[in-house]
Parts: structure tokens; sequence; C-alpha cells
């Protein structure tokens, strides 16, 4: 007959069970309003081919190539990120502990002492007090199942790997924003030390032109206000060489921080040759939505918050659960392993929340504003990145006819430059006019410098934008 009652009782939870459902709404993707086409794409220098994964590896820089391999090794930020991976990996663990029955194991050892009022006055007259003073020993196995009728447990490990996978997903996002950085810093450096060459270049000219004002000025042919002025310029070079040092210096140590390296040991190989912007395979704005791991992440981020609504409403539904404890039990330790100290309880429970206070009302109201933020949280990365897009798109166009229309200037400048002098020496014109002919072309070959750096370095935000790849 106990046998019976045992199988009734598990044949019950299994059919609870089999019945079980979910509440709390299912997740479904909003519907997002994307542009057929980009509206700058057609300026740009853009394709329709997929991202590469590597797309650092566009710009043929073996030493670019090694330092971002190098930078996704050692960076410290990006191990955090992967630790936090594994953490909600290992979450996902504990959410999914929760449908498999628990057992533990309890020992004590308890000293009572019955008050003797309390217990003396429930005896009849006449019949003795036992022994107030006794030792209870326990060695029982206790044991608990939730049935998970409402699916808050489902809904709780739907949320956790939901959370395992925005982890994921912004671990990727970490990885492109620092292959960028890396790539942005290495151009950066490489476009200074290309306005350092060209200020190195000035110097040294203007080192001759200074010599040759003071022995015009020892011939009689110049006054001392040429040589001054000769003087300032060659002084006012050699600021801008060393303020170009100072601003290489600080981005060869940031890119050694990122590297994972000490700014002290880390040094960058100068001269190297600045690539020509590649073509960058741009793809649909539609795209976007799969291509983005950030975006992916604010998806990922969203599922987690549906899935806890689910959890909340299943709060206001009745909980059932199978427990109980078995073992052995007794007062005093002399017939503590006889077979009549075996104990056992085990059955069903059942759980309903009457009256909390509001707590549970309170509790889903916060878990369907918490899915308000998220979901203005991913339509908000959606047009973050669009616009991100677009102004890369706009800002490698216009370097572009940045970089053409300076081509043009450099080369009027020079001949400027060229007449001036020419009108110097035949008396025609002061020396002022040399050193504003040649101030504007250096002004001109720095800002060319300058433009090639920043042309590369859009384009490395465009690959950044678009996703950079990532799967």
């Amino acid at each position: 007959m106990r046998l019976m009652n045992h199988r009734v009782i598990f044949c019950t939870c299994a059919l609870l069970m089999l019945a079980a459902c979910s509440v709390g709404p299912d997740f479904k993707l909003p519907d997002v309003l994307m542009p057929s086409r980009w509206k700058n794409g057609g300026a740009a220098n853009v394709s329709d081919l997929p991202v590469p994964g590597e797309w650092w590896r566009l710009f043929s820089s073996a030493e670019l190539n090694r330092l971002v391999d190098q930078a996704l090794a050692e960076n410290q930020e990006l191990r955090g990120a992967l630790a936090r991976v594994e953490t909600a990996r290992a979450l996902v663990g504990v959410q999914q502990a929760e449908w498999f029955p628990q057992l533990a194991m309890k020992n004590a050892l308890n000293y009572e002492h019955l008050s003797l009022t309390s217990f003396g006055a429930n005896l009849p007259a006449g019949v003795p007090l036992p022994n107030l003073e006794r030792r209870r020993f326990q060695n029982l196995f206790e044991f608990g199942w939730e049935l998970d009728f409402w699916g808050r447990v489902r809904r709780g490990v739907e949320g956790a790997k939901a959370s395992q996978v925005a982890a994921a997903e912004t671990l990727a996002a970490q990885r492109l924003s620092l292959a960028a950085e890396v790539a942005r810093l290495y151009f950066l450096a490489h476009s200074i030390e290309k306005q350092a060459a060209v200020v190195n270049e000035t110097i040294g000219w203007r080192q001759e032109a200074l010599k040759l004002q003071e022995s015009r000025f020892k011939g009689g042919l110049a006054n001392e206000m040429d040589v001054s002025r000769a003087k300032t310029e060659l002084e006012l070079a050699r600021n801008d060489l060393a303020a170009l040092d100072r601003q290489r210096g600080n981005a060869e140590n940031a890119l050694a921080v990122i590297c994972g390296q000490l700014p002290s040991t880390f040094h960058l190989a100068r001269n190297a040759a600045l690539p020509a912007p590649p073509r960058v395979p741009g793809g649909m704005p539609s795209t976007l939505l799969q291509r983005r791991p950030d975006i992916r992440a604010a998806e990922q981020k969203m599922r987690e918050a549906n899935a806890q609504i689910g959890v909340s409403k299943a709060s206001f539904f009745p909980a059932f659960k199978i427990g109980g404890t078995g073992g052995l039990e007794s007062i005093g330790a002399a017939n503590f392993y006889d077979a009549r100290s075996k104990t056992l309880t085990i059955g069903p429970s059942m759980t309903l929340p009457i009256f909390q206070g509001g707590k549970l009302r309170a509790n889903l109201k916060a878990s369907k504003a918490r899915y308000e933020e998220t979901l203005a949280a991913y339509r908000q990365s959606i047009l973050t990145a669009l616009k991100e897009v677009e102004d890369s798109m706009l800002d490698t166009r216009g370097y572009s006819r940045q970089s053409a229309a300076l081509k043009d200037a450099i080369a009027a400048a020079q001949e400027t430059a060229r007449l001036a002098q020419l009108r110097y020496e035949k008396g025609l014109a002061s020396y002022f006019e040399v050193v504003d002919a040649n101030r504007t072309v250096l002004n001109a070959k720095l800002l060319t410098a300058q433009v090639e750096g920043q042309r590369l370095i859009a384009t490395v935000a465009m690959l950044k934008a678009l996703g950079g790849g990532w799967k």
C-alpha cells in the first residue's frame, strides 16, 4: 500500500511536468525601419561584398597585422570581457540546476533542555517528569524538487542563456573596437611621422636660409630684420617638430597599453609608408542587424528582460514542490543505528502567495519597465550604427576631396614660393614675401600628411561601423 502511494505521488508529478506551461510573453524581435541604401554610399569607396573577419588585413601592412594580433592576445580589458563570458556561461548552469531534484545531507547533534514549567503543565497529575536534558542525534538526507509548472525555471534559464550570448556579443564588440583603436593609433603615429619629416625638411631649408641672410647682412645686402625673420621661422619650425615628437610619443604609449605591453619597452617602427585606403566591402544597411555585435548584444539583453517578465508572472501562481527527509534520528546515542531510529517524510506541497503588500505586482511592473528600457536601447543602437556608417562614409569622401585639393594647392604654393624668391633676389620684394610663401608651402604639406592619416582613420571607422566582419 505504501509503495502504491509513492507511485501515485510520482505519477502526479510527471503529469504536472508534462502539462507545464511558461507564463509571460514569448520573445519577438521588434520591427525596425531600415533604409534601403546608404545616403553617402555612392560617393564613398564602398562595395557590396561582405566584410572579412580580419578586416585590418585589407591595408596590407605586416606591422599593423602583428600589432592587432598582439592586442587581441594580450589586452587586459579584453581578458576581463572574456572572463565575463565565462561567468555568464557558469550562471546558465546555476539556473539549469533548478530543473533537477536537490539532495543534501544533514548531520546534527543538538543539546536540548526542556522547560519544566511548560512541559510539566501538560502532564497528568502524578505522572513523573522525564529527563529534561537530552541529546538529539540526526543523520538525514533532505530532498527537494520544484515542479516548474508555470515555467519560472524555464524563463530563468532562457534569461541566463540570453545573458551569456549578450556577454559573448559584447566581447566581440570589444574585439572590434580594440582592433579599430590599434589601427587608428597606428595610422595616427605614422601620419605624425610624415608631418615631422616635412618639418625636418623645412628646418634644413630654413637653416640654410638663415646662414644666407646672415651672410647677406654682413655683406650689406640684407637688413637686420631679414635675419631676425629667418631666425624666427627656424625656431617656429623647431617648435612644431617638438610638438609632433610629443604627439607621436603619446600615440606610441597608448598603443603599447592597448597591446598589453610596457610603454618603456615598446617601440613602433619608424618611417613606415602609409598605405592607400582600400575599397571597403559595405553591404546593405539591413545587414547591420546581423553584423554589428553591439546590436546583437542589445537584442540579447532584450531577450533576457523579456524572460524576466515570465519569471515575475510565475510568482503569482502556486509553487508545487516535492520534498522530504529520510535517515536516522534518536534521543541519545545508544540506539542511533537501530532500525527503530529510521525516519522518513516525503510528499508534495503547494505554496500560494495571498498577500505580499504589492510586492509581486511591483516586481512585474519593474520587469516590464526594464524590457521597455532594453527595447529603447536596442533601437538606439541601430540609429547610432546607421549614423556612424553615414558619418564615416561622409568623412572618407570629404578627405578624398581634400587630398585632391591639397595636391593642387602644394603645386601652386611651391610656384608662388619660387616666384617670391626670384622677386626678392631682384630686389622687387621684401624677404617677408619669401617667408610667407614658404610658410604656405609648409602648411599645405602638413595638411596633406594630416589628411592622408585622417583618411585612413576614417576608413578604419567605416569598417568598424559596418561591423568589422566578426561572427
